[in-house]
């Protein structure tokens, strides 16, 4: 690139000595900011006055002060626009019953109408100001009638035109007025059109620099002496791993500066993470969504907690970002949602959440304000909490602090007076303001790499350009376009559209060849969805196949492979854990039968008292259908006016189910797949318990808890809940556990009485007399409900509780507690990676 500037800076200087005009009151307008050094640095080799050379964003600031927008108009800002837009429409009667009606939609035609405003008004001011008439008139005459299917989207389009011919005067105007002794402009990467525009007007000495391949052929000049390398990777994270792997080997070897072009968000974050783990310093050019840090969260959070319908997680989520919850209480509440038993710290969890309430009540006081009164209220919520103070030392932070205009004077500040918003409203508006602004970290001091996008790497002096998604969705996918735009007519009034884009990136990757080197990576899949090489890739290959010299290289696409070391294998053997000292006091059925199961499964619960976090909101699942049918029958039951067969026991059975799903304040909505289940099961269960009371049966309790106290040393405490007891005929009882699992998993577990722990357990419980009985009643099967018997529980029962004071014994001893790694349960035990059993040196 060094030869490009070189060439640039001797072509226009001989051009002014010819013209005997003086070089430093001309101006030399390049493409992008980043190339203003490399320009300056060969027009300085080169000795003697040089031109003024900028950009035509940088000309124009240096020609005079910004240019305050007039209230209203269109200004190119994308947050006062978006409020400017917002109450033009709440102004006309079918725009303010639509925000009445539909808030969101309203929001995204509010988000259509400032992209297309904001394009037209882009595309005037690349004009000079006398043929602004102009354009606008042809504008108007090209807009498609507000008739048909698509009337509406033609309405706004009208709108939106007309909003942005009222625009008033910007800085890009001082271009046209400014009269140096010569223009000379750089077309480098495809025209750009207020820089040639200013050559048409220009009543001076201009020049053009056609740095550019011809469009028709933009590859074959370059093709022939690129220096190029494919890689192909397996999946996302080789693509990753190999781009990575890419910059470090060309900073290892000397090939610095080093370019890393952003195509896809997503692979780039991963590629700038591996980076970091290898301590990579770097430049960022593309930063990512200022909504995505920590500080944009923190605001966010608390504004949903507010809101009256927040659940128990976004609370939760605002009170880990909330700098007046102490850690202890914070995490004695999250304990108590979670529904965790013995949680210490109850007195401060309701402290803690008397005081959260507190402080989110003035966010609630109100249900409509202003937006400048909303920003004041949330700002003094912050202030109070010390969150404030806090973000304005943060990078990130201070950035989200000043896009919410509380930092720096905004220009949309007096248009927030005029839009009042409710809560919901307001937290749509930080969102959308914050997704709009990118986070551009600083530098690392002595960097060597730069990430940048394809539109900005080429014309600079890197010694290596990696491009990582060089596939047929990243590098050939079509760029956005303003909705109400249709690519004809965005062609038609000489608009950005699909086929500028285009030609545009294939300008930029055919400059990008110009590097010494370049490293192009695809994937082979994107997940399940194959990927191909993008377009410009393939006419690039057809293009280096046409010239490329005899016996050179044809750029073969090399599956790339990792790094491989050899490193010594570690076995792990299988965890053997004693406790004889910390062994529980009491034993629960599932405990117990964790036990038998696996020895380290019990150790993990039991001992060690491991529990998964459970989640504190999601929808209704089987379990909670279970719990939810336990409690409807236990109440039906209870209160059941009879104790024998009645015609009312079907709507008695229905009130309990009303009754329960009332008092658990369960969403009737999400209850509702179950409830038509149910609707299914009660007229059969009513049937069931007739023909059972007609055969002696009666119901006798139910949801009753008992402890058994096994005789020592050593002592130890059984505990359970027993379903339902039912008496029957000749002073027999029988135990009934309600299951809403499969039925033929439950004939399974008794088919081995002994093995089945849950019924012996219970029947211990209850003594395990003779007369004693034992069944689980399957609830959820197609012939529900369904008996299926324990025969001889307590035989079951004598022989579980004499294993148990043996096995006990042997545990209070230092009797090992081995990981067993076999059976069924090894496939969902959630201690599997506690054990290690995949590692295993004998799996």
């Amino acid at each position: 690139m060094a030869g490009l500037w070189h060439a640039v800076a001797l072509h226009a200087q001989a051009w002014l000595a010819q013209r005997g005009l003086s070089p430093r009151d001309a101006v030399l307008l390049l493409p992008y900011a980043a190339l203003l050094a490399p320009a300056r640095a060969a027009w300085a080799a080169l000795g003697g006055w040089q031109p003024r050379i900028e950009t035509p964003l940088t000309l124009a600031a240096t020609l005079g002060p910004p240019v305050a927008p007039a209230p209203g108009l269109c200004s190119g800002d994308r947050t006062l626009d978006g409020l400017s837009a917002s109450l033009l429409l709440r102004g006309l009667p079918w725009g303010a019953d639509w925000a009445a009606r539909d808030p969101a939609g309203f929001a995204r035609i509010v988000g259509s109408l400032v992209d297309a405003a904001q394009a037209l008004r882009g595309a005037a001011l690349q004009r000079a100001p006398a043929a602004r008439d102009a354009f606008w008139a042809a504008v108007r005459e090209a807009l498609p009638a507000a008739a048909g299917p698509a009337a509406t989207e033609a309405l706004l389009l009208r709108v939106a035109v007309e909003w942005a011919a009222t625009t008033g005067s910007s800085a890009s105007d001082r271009l046209f007025e400014h009269r140096p002794s010569a223009w000379l402009v750089l077309r480098l990467g495809g025209p750009e059109a207020i820089a040639e525009a200013l050559l048409g007007h220009a009543d001076t000495p201009a020049l053009l620099l056609r740095a550019d391949p011809p469009d028709d052929d933009p590859y074959s000049e370059v093709a022939a002496c690129a220096q190029v390398e494919r890689w192909l990777c397996d999946d996302f994270e080789a693509e990753a791993q190999a781009a990575a792997t890419a910059v470090i080997e060309a900073l290892n070897t000397g090939r610095t500066p080093v370019a890393l072009v952003a195509l896809d968000r997503e692979s780039v974050r991963r590629v700038r993470a591996l980076l970091a783990r290898s301590g990579v310093p770097l430049v960022d050019e593309t930063g990512w969504l200022l909504a995505t840090t920590r500080a944009a969260a923190a605001v966010v959070a608390v504004l949903r907690a507010a809101l009256p319908t927040a659940g128990l997680d976004d609370s939760l989520d605002w009170l880990k970002t909330w700098p007046l919850a102490p850690p202890a209480a914070l995490n004695a509440l999250e304990a108590l949602w979670r529904g965790r038993p013995g949680v210490a710290g109850r007195d401060a969890a309701d402290r803690l959440w008397a005081a959260a309430q507190a402080h989110l009540q003035p966010l609630q006081a109100e249900r409509q304000r202003t937006l400048a009164d909303w920003l004041a209220v949330l700002r003094e919520r912050l202030e109070v909490s010390g969150s404030y103070a806090r973000w304005l030392d943060d990078e990130a932070g201070a950035q989200v602090l000043a896009a919410l205009g509380w930092t720096a004077g905004a220009a949309w500040l007096p248009a927030a007076q005029q839009l009042r918003l409710d809560l919901p409203g307001f937290i749509a508006w930080v969102e959308s303001t914050l997704e709009l602004q990118p986070f551009l970290p600083l530098p690392d001091p002595g960097a060597q790499l730069v990430l940048t996008p394809l539109s900005r790497a080429f014309g600079r002096p890197f010694a290596q350009v990696v491009v990582p998604g060089a596939d047929h969705v990243r590098l050939g996918a079509p760029s956005p376009q303003p909705t109400l735009i249709s690519d004809a007519l965005a062609q038609r009034l000489g608009l950005d559209h699909g086929a500028s884009r285009r030609a545009q990136r294939r300008l930029a990757l055919a400059q990008l060849l110009r590097a010494p080197r370049v490293t192009l990576l695809r994937r082979r899949r994107d997940g399940d969805e194959p990927l191909a090489d993008s377009p410009d890739v393939e006419w690039l290959l057809l293009a280096r196949g046409r010239v490329a010299p005899q016996g050179a290289p044809a750029w073969p696409a090399s599956d790339w492979q990792p790094a491989l070391r050899e490193v010594q294998r570690h076995e792990v053997d299988r965890p053997q854990p004693t406790a004889p000292k910390a062994l529980p006091a009491s034993l629960s059925a599932s405990r117990l039968e964790a036990l038998r199961d696996c020895p380290y499964r019990f150790y993990a619960r039991a001992v060690l008292r491991l529990d998964e976090a459970e989640e504190i909101e999601t929808g209704l699942a089987k379990r909670d259908y279970g719990t939810w049918l336990h409690a409807v029958l236990h109440h039906f039951h209870s209160q059941r006016l009879t104790v024998a067969h009645d015609p009312d026991d079907l709507q008695q059975l229905q009130q309990a189910a009303d009754a329960v799903t009332q008092s658990l304040a369960m969403s009737p909505g999400e209850l509702l797949p179950f409830r038509a289940s149910f609707e299914t099961f009660a007229p059969a269960y009513v049937r069931w318990l007739a023909e059972r009371e007609a055969q002696g049966w009666l119901w006798h309790s139910g949801e009753t808890e008992h402890v058994l106290d096994l005789p020592g040393p050593p002592a130890l405490q059984l505990k359970g809940r027993i379903d339902r007891l039912d008496r029957g005929p000749a002073g027999v009882s029988q135990l009934l556990d309600y299951k809403t699992s499969n039925a033929a998993v439950l004939k399974e577990r008794v088919r081995d009485p002994l093995e089945d722990t849950q019924l012996a357990f219970y029947a211990a419980l209850l003594g395990a007399p003779a007369t004693l009985g034992a069944a689980y009643l399957a609830l959820d099967d197609a012939q529900a409900p369904l008996l299926i018997e324990h025969p001889a529980v307590h035989e079951s029962a004598a022989v579980l509780l004499d294993g148990l004071a043996g096995e006990w014994r042997r545990l209070q001893q230092g009797a090992a507690l081995p990981a067993l790694g076999e059976g069924r349960v090894c496939e969902t035990c959630e201690a599997r990676g506690l054990c290690r059993r995949d590692h295993w040196a004998a799996a």
